[in-house]
C-alpha cells in the first residue's frame, strides 16, 4: 500500500498544528483533553510518516547525483539499493499505523469466563483459562483482580468476572472472546476416555465515567445470603448483591466480597462494561457484518480455540494456526505468540480492505 505525497504532507500539516496548539498554553479542560488525546493518536503517524518523507527524499537526491568517479557511482549506487530495500518495509509500518484505530485498545477490560458444555470438567476448564489469563497479565505487568465468581463443587468456576488493569488491556485480549473447547481425559473420568467440554470467554473494554449514565431508577437491587464456598462469614450475611437493570433487562450478580458496599460497587463495574459493550455493538450497526469477516468479531457462540491435551497442542481455528505448546500457553507465557499471530492476522486483513 503506497501513500502519496500529499498525504504525507497533510499528516504532518495536521500534527503540527496539534503540537502548536498544545504548547500555545491557552487550551484548557476539555479543549486540553482532546488535544492530548489527538496528538497521542498521532504521533506515531508522524514519526512513520516522517521516516517516509526522509526515505523518498534521499532517494531523490541519490537520483540527482550524476559524479564521474567510479567510486562515487558505486557508493551512491549501494545507497540507493540499501533504501529501496529498506522503503517498503517503512512505508507498511506507516499503513498500520494509518489503520483506524477501535477507540477502546487502550482501555483496561472486565473479563468474564463461563463454564459451558461439559459440567464440572466445563468448570474446571473455565479455572484453568482464568489462570492462564492471571499468568499472562502478570508478564504484561498488569493488576487483575477477580470481581465475581461462582465456584464449582470440585474447585471450578461455573462462573467468574475479574478486572483486568493496564495500558492497552483490551487491544490485546479482544480477540479472546468466543468459546474455548478442551479435549482431554477429566480427572473425573475412571475410564481414561477423552471427553470434549467448553468455556465461554467475554472481553469487554472498561467504559469511562462519561461513557455509561445508569439513571439510579432503572435499577432493581437485590440482596441475599451468598451460596458456596467463601467461608462463614460469607454464607451467614446478606452481603450477596444482584443487580437488574430494568431498561435492558442485563442482570449482574456479586457475592465475591465481604461487604456489601463492595459487591455492589463491583457489580456496578461489570454493569457499566456489559452496558457499554451493548452500546457499541449498536453504535457499529452496518460496520457489524464486516467485523464478522475479520479475525476476532466478539462474538461469543464462535467456537474459535481448541486445547487439545493428548496431542499438547492448542488451534486457533480462526486463523488455522497450530501450536505444539500446550502447557506454556496455559501457563501464560506462549499465550503472547497466538495473541500476536492474531493481530497480525487482523492488521492483515484490515490493510488489504482498505487497499480493494
Amino acid at each position: 500500500m503506497t501513500i502519496s505525497e500529499t498525504r504525507l504532507r497533510q499528516i504532518a500539516a495536521r500534527f503540527s498544528e496539534i503540537e502548536a496548539r498544545l504548547a500555545s498554553g491557552t487550551l484548557e479542560g476539555k479543549e486540553f483533553v482532546a488535544a492530548s488525546r489527538d496528538f497521542a493518536e498521532l504521533e506515531p503517524v508522524a514519526r512513520a510518516s516522517a521516516e517516509v518523507q526522509a526515505m523518498r527524499a534521499e532517494l531523490a537526491d541519490l537520483a540527482a547525483i550524476s559524479d564521474p568517479d567510479p567510486e562515487m557511482r558505486a557508493m551512491t549506487e549501494e545507497e540507493t539499493a540499501r533504501i529501496k530495500a529498506e522503503l517498503p518495509e517503512a512505508e507498511h509500518r506507516l499503513a498500520l499505523a494509518m489503520l483506524p484505530r477501535d477507540s477502546a485498545d487502550s482501555r483496561s477490560a472486565m473479563l468474564e469466563v463461563r463454564a459451558g458444555t461439559g459440567g464440572d470438567e466445563a468448570a474446571l476448564f473455565a479455572a484453568d483459562l482464568l489462570r492462564m489469563y492471571e499468568r499472562f497479565a502478570a508478564e504484561q505487568g498488569w493488576r487483575i483482580e477477580v470481581v465475581s465468581a461462582n465456584s464449582s463443587d470440585i474447585g471450578g468456576f461455573k462462573e467468574v468476572v475479574a478486572q483486568i488493569q493496564g495500558n492497552g488491556v483490551f487491544a490485546k485480549l479482544k480477540f479472546e472472546s468466543g468459546v474455548h473447547r478442551v479435549q482431554r481425559v477429566p480427572v473425573t473420568e475412571s475410564g481414561g476416555r477423552i471427553h470434549t467440554s467448553a468455556a465461554t470467554v467475554a472481553v469487554l473494554p472498561e467504559p469511562d465515567e462519561v461513557d455509561i449514565t445508569i439513571d439510579d431508577r432503572d435499577l432493581k437491587i437485590d440482596v441475599y445470603r451468598a451460596s458456596g464456598a467463601g467461608g462463614q462469614h460469607v454464607n451467614t450475611t446478606d452481603s450477596a448483591v444482584r443487580i437488574t437493570h430494568l431498561p435492558t433487562g442485563t442482570v449482574v450478580t456479586c457475592q465475591d466480597g465481604r461487604s456489601q458496599h463492595k459487591n455492589k460497587a463491583q457489580a456496578m463495574q461489570v454493569l457499566r462494561a456489559r452496558l457499554f459493550e451493548a452500546q457499541r455493538d449498536a453504535a457499529q450497526g452496518e460496520e457489524a457484518a464486516a467485523r464478522k469477516a475479520m479475525v476476532g468479531s466478539g462474538d461469543r457462540s464462535e467456537r474459535i480455540r481448541t486445547y487439545n491435551f493428548p496431542q499438547g497442542r492448542v488451534t486457533d481455528h480462526r486463523i488455522n494456526l497450530t501450536l505444539h505448546r500446550l502447557p506454556e500457553i496455559l501457563e501464560g507465557g506462549g499465550l503472547g505468540e497466538m495473541i500476536d499471530a492474531l493481530i497480525a492476522e487482523d492488521q492483515a486483513k484490515r490493510l488489504a480492505a482498505l487497499g480493494e
